[in-house]
């Protein structure tokens, strides 16, 4: 409802900013005899409107107030040295100029509201996403959810259950020689090397993007877990051989670590990946 309040006050304000555009460009045309002087005016009254966007509506209305109080001393000297009389001319610009600054801000604010409201909106959506969207991965929010799942049938099944955790050595390094777009593909290239390595009803999560590190949940103890470690190493020795070292100009090197789920030493799912994580260290 908000957001629905915001795009209309933003729709309506630039309707009718353009409305009294449209009405200073008949006005103008309207009194050839003022052309120059009115010209100056709406140059000066868009100067405004363009403090106050690019400010706050308090600056904006400041100067407006600068602006009648020079504009009135103006007046006040042709009447007095002239003897000209205070036409429309004059009302119109000390109205006009105002109006078109409280426009302007009132259409900035609702922009600026319609801006906060996407920025929330997406983070909203990518703490609620459950897949990457570049690799089609399931990330560590899916894994929060499938691990209770996982951990559960391993518990009253007797089914061992293992994590692995793979990370990308020297990643950070790594980075840095890699072209920025890339990366993604990298990061997609391990993951489909990591998928290619487990079963069917074995899950692989892109837990953690930035530092290129993958879960993989493994219905299999800590022996078949040891030779899914082997198969991936084997395969990214050979994708090294051939592919990685051609495309990427690098070789890339993993660290693995794996830990069995017992419930009596794992608590929860983040307790999981960090006992996985701890056997990193051991990986050189």
């Amino acid at each position: 409802m908000r957001r629905n309040r915001s795009g209309l006050v933003s729709d309506l304000t630039f309707l009718g900013f353009l409305v009294l555009v449209y009405i200073c460009i008949v006005f103008i045309a309207g009194s050839p005899d003022h052309y120059i002087q009115n010209i100056i005016i709406l140059n000066v009254a868009f100067l405004l409107a363009v403090v106050t966007y690019f400010t706050t509506v308090t600056a904006g209305l400041v100067l407006n107030l600068a602006f009648i109080f020079g504009y009135g001393f103006f007046i006040l000297y042709q009447t007095l040295s002239r003897g000209e009389t205070i036409g429309i001319n004059t009302y119109f610009w000390l109205l006009m100029t105002p109006i078109l600054t409280v426009v302007v801000w009132i259409f900035t604010w609702s922009s600026r509201e319609l801006q906060l409201e996407n920025e929330i909106l997406q983070k909203k959506t990518a703490n609620l996403a459950t897949v990457d969207e570049n690799t089609d991965l399931r990330n560590s929010i899916s894994f929060q959810k499938d691990a209770s799942l996982f951990t559960g049938i391993s518990t009253r099944y007797q089914i061992p259950l293992t994590l692995l955790v793979v990370k990308v050595k020297y990643w950070s390094e790594i980075r840095r020689l890699i072209p920025e777009e890339q990366l993604a593909d990298a990061i997609y290239d391990v993951s489909q090397l990591s998928q290619s390595s487990i079963r069917t009803n074995d899950a692989l999560y892109l837990l953690d993007k930035e530092e290129a590190t993958w879960g993989l949940l493994l219905f299999t103890d800590q022996d078949g877990a040891k030779i899914v470690i082997e198969r991936i190493k084997l395969k990214l020795q050979e994708l090294n051989d051939n592919e990685f070292s051609r495309k990427y100009k690098v070789n890339l090197g993993l660290k693995i670590g794996a830990v069995q789920y017992h419930a009596d030493t794992i608590e929860n799912p983040f307790d999981f990946i960090v006992q996985a994580k701890k056997q990193l260290e051991y990986d050189v």
